[in-house]
Formats: structure tokens, C-alpha cells, sequence
């Protein structure tokens, strides 16, 4: 091997050194991330591979994962961050179909692969269901191992930013728009919210599917990129009389046929009220708060269904990550820093400024 084709972690002088990572050791405020040059670099076991990541992506799973709530196990370090893109680096035992140099993106959820769940397609719902920077060590780092299952080929023309953004937020909004919500052409959808990255993903995917899309929005800025990736009506969160009532006065007292929300507390009984009778509440999150108290009645009393879902099994990311290779989705980018301002990224999302994804370059 000449000097020019070895790894980035190799020095000649010292031999095989550590890697660049972000490691939390402890939960709390996000001058707990500290970022390291020495971090072991982890070696890929049977059907496993070890990816050179080139960009991963924030989501506010890793503030919530930072900040820590009661029953959350982490081994620490941990190493945040679900989303990744990069080259692999190193096979394990057993992987086939896979080569040294490939560009490949990442699916964050780690299943078992063997329980019935997985044999009949629904990894998301395994029994030891496992996403990255959650359950298990994340992408916040120059090299991390995953099951060769979880990758997809990831064609020239498309960076590694894009598709590290892309990943969590479009599997995730396929699933409960698509496979869960079955959406179906021309029908009507209420996005809460305007620059997160789920909600970005389902915009466009809701306007793929012809629908009319409303979003609500907290400023004038936020509405108007809504606009721009494809939204049909957009309405001022504080508006007067209240953005249910507006949005019930929009579709001339009907309601749509489908509200996402992944605020809860704050907002989940106004989408009730925003819905048409028959319609679905879709929901992956709740920004807001977990603990919602509901009125019944308009649930019965408009045979609305509530359908929650988390992630996405990996046809389902196969199928809208090649919707994006193929330019009729698109990754929304809002900032990006190197990994070793982690720290500022999180802040960055904390004050929630930006629409659209964050991503770390590495």
C-alpha cells in the first residue's frame, strides 16, 4: 500500500490512530458534547461494514437524546446522530454485493432481522428496533459500523449532505404519510408546522401525490419557503380566531381529509378540529410535549382516526430515497457546520432559525 492510499486514520509516524467523533458523556446542556480526535475506531463484525461518513444530519431527536428523559440507557460515550452518508471502508465477514469505495447512504434504524416482524417486512417495528444515536452509537463521527442491510446505493450526482438530510426525515414522513396514512391522490393535507425536516418531506410528498396542502407556519419567512417547496395555502400560527378556524374557513367548513402534527400538547386538539369527519391525524413526534389532554367527542363524533408511527421499514426507505435520486424529492438544507462545531449545530436547532435540515460536514 503507497502512502497516498492509506486510511485517513493512519499515520506514519505513530502507526493507526483515532478518529474525529462528538461524544456526550453525561445528559445535559449541549456544552456536554465534547468533540475528540482520539475516539476508537470501530471494526465491522459479520454482515456489518464500517462507513468513512463524509456528512451526517441533525434531527431534535438528538436534543431530546442530549438532554436525557427518565428510562433512556445510553453507553456511554455515546455518540449522537442518526443520519449518515459516506464510502465504505471496511467489509465484515459474510458481505456480499458490497464493495471498498462505494458511495452509500444509510437507513437509521437497526433491526434484528430475524423476528416476525422482520421476516414479514415491518423493521421498524422489531422486537430489539434500535435507531442510531438513540439506542446505539450515532453518526457524529469520522467512521461507524452498520448491518450491510441498512444500505443504499447512493448515485454520483447526489452529495452526501443531501442524502444524510434526506434519510430519517423522508423514511420517516413516507411512512406515515404513505404506508400508514394512505394518502391518496387529491386529497386535502394540514401540515403543523413549516421548517422542520419531516414536515419539509411531507410537503413534497403531498404535493407528489397531487394533494392540496395547507401548512401553518410561525413566520413570514418560514411560510414562504412552505411556498416555494410546493404548499398551497399557508396560514400565521397566531393568526386571529386561531389557525383551526382559519384552515376550516380555507376548505369551506369541510376540514381536511388528513392533519400531520408532531407538536402534540400544543396543537393536537386544534388538528382535531381541522380535520373533516372521516379524517386521519398522522403523528411521528411531539415537540411540544408527550402528554396531551384530548376531547373525546370530536374524535367519535368525526370518525377521526389517530395513527402514530415511528421510522420506517427499509422498503419504504429504498423507495423514497430513490424518489429523491431521481430529483422528484428534494433534501431541504438550512445551515451546515464541520463536526467540530456540534455544539453550535445543536444551538442552531435549539433556536429553532433554520428551515430545513442541519447537516455536519466531516
Amino acid at each position: 500500500m503507497v502512502e497516498s492510499e492509506l486510511p485517513d486514520f493512519f499515520d506514519p509516524a505513530k502507526g493507526y490512530s483515532g478518529m474525529k467523533a462528538v461524544l456526550l458523556n453525561e445528559h445535559g446542556p449541549v456544552e456536554n458534547l465534547h468533540f475528540v480526535t482520539d475516539h476508537p475506531i470501530p471494526t465491522p463484525g459479520p454482515g456489518q461494514v464500517r462507513v468513512r461518513v463524509h456528512a451526517a444530519a441533525l434531527n431534535y431527536l438528538d436534543i431530546w437524546v442530549r438532554n436525557g428523559w427518565p428510562g433512556i440507557k445510553l453507553s456511554y460515550p455515546h455518540i449522537p446522530g442518526a443520519d449518515a452518508a459516506g464510502v465504505i471502508d471496511a467489509l465484515g465477514q459474510g458481505v456480499e454485493g458490497w464493495e471498498i469505495g462505494s458511495r452509500v447512504a444509510i437507513d437509521p434504524t437497526e433491526s434484528c432481522g430475524e423476528c416476525a416482524y422482520c421476516r414479514s417486512g415491518r423493521e421498524n417495528m422489531c422486537v430489539n428496533f434500535r435507531l442510531r444515536g438513540e439506542h446505539i452509537g450515532g453518526t457524529y463521527a469520522e467512521y461507524i459500523v452498520v448491518s450491510a442491510r441498512n444500505l443504499v446505493a447512493l448515485p454520483d450526482h447526489v452529495s452526501y449532505a443531501e442524502a444524510a438530510a434526506a434519510s430519517l426525515v423522508f423514511v420517516t414522513a413516507w411512512h406515515s404519510l404513505i404506508t400508514r396514512g394512505n394518502l391518496r391522490p387529491a386529497e386535502s393535507v394540514l401540515i403543523v408546522g413549516a421548517g422542520g425536516g419531516v414536515n419539509t418531506a411531507c410537503i413534497q410528498i403531498a404535493k407528489l401525490m397531487n394533494c392540496t396542502v395547507y401548512v401553518i407556519g410561525s413566520t413570514d419567512d418560514k411560510l414562504a419557503q412552505a411556498r416555494a417547496l410546493g404548499a398551497d395555502v399557508v396560514i400565521q400560527r397566531d393568526i386571529e380566531g386561531g389557525w383551526s378556524r382559519a384552515v376550516y374557513q380555507f376548505t369551506a367548513k369541510r376540514g381536511v381529509d388528513v392533519v400531520v402534527d408532531n407538536v402534540g400538547a400544543a396543537t393536537l386538539n386544534d388538528s382535531l378540529r381541522a380535520a373533516t369527519r372521516g379524517g386521519r391525524i398522522l403523528t411521528v413526534g411531539n415537540t411540544s410535549g408527550p402528554k396531551v389532554e384530548i376531547d373525546n367527542r370530536l374524535i367519535f363524533g368525526k370518525h377521526l382516526s389517530i395513527i402514530g408511527s415511528t421510522m420506517g421499514p427499509h422498503q419504504d426507505y429504498v423507495t423514497v430515497m430513490n424518489l429523491l435520486f431521481k430529483g422528484k424529492l428534494k433534501a431541504v438544507i438550512g445551515a451546515t457546520y464541520p463536526l467540530d462545531q456540534a455544539q453550535e449545530a445543536q444551538r442552531t436547532l435549539e433556536r429553532g432559525e433554520v428551515f430545513g435540515k442541519i447537516v455536519l460536514e466531516i
